[in-house]
């Protein structure tokens, strides 16, 4: 998928957006409903079966993925900084749920064509995703349907 991106400057249709991310939330549930959280989900873990834009995706690389038993919770860091959840930047416990936050963040790149917490510097990442809420107030929002 970040290569799919890539070759559109990272902007893509927000139809085309909406059945990615419902594909990918899709995907995320069937691996949550066996207790499996998968742990670090970004554009480059995301296949796509070719670069039309009818391709279909699939997950791949599950290196980091964990299974959780019922109301089991994790402390283990993991992922990739840009897309992982506070309470995982934090130390905290977390459990599936940290899957969640990273598809908004996918959500986020794919109708905006940033990242919300994008730096250069991972201590100010980290920073600012923990502090911080998300730029919606940037031009892009104006592209972006109500619903």
């Amino acid at each position: 998928m970040f290569d799919y991106l890539q070759m559109r400057e990272f902007d893509i249709e927000e139809s085309k957006a909406k059945i990615y991310v419902r594909k990918i939330s899709n995907a995320l549930a069937y691996l949550h409903s066996f207790g499996i959280a998968y742990r670090d989900l970004k554009p480059e873990n995301i296949l796509m079966s070719s670069s039309g834009d009818d391709a279909d995706i699939k997950i791949s690389d599950f290196g980091l993925s964990k299974i959780f038993a019922p109301k089991e919770k994790s402390d283990e860091p993991f992922g990739t900084i840009s897309y992982a959840a506070p309470e995982v930047l934090l130390g905290e416990n977390y459990d599936r749920s940290v899957d969640i936050w990273s598809l908004g963040v996918v959500t986020y790149l794919l109708v905006s064509g940033t990242l919300p917490f994008d730096d250069d510097n991972e201590d100010l990442i980290l920073e600012r995703a923990i502090k911080e809420e998300p730029d919606y107030y940037s031009p892009w929002i104006a592209k972006v349907s109500k619903e």
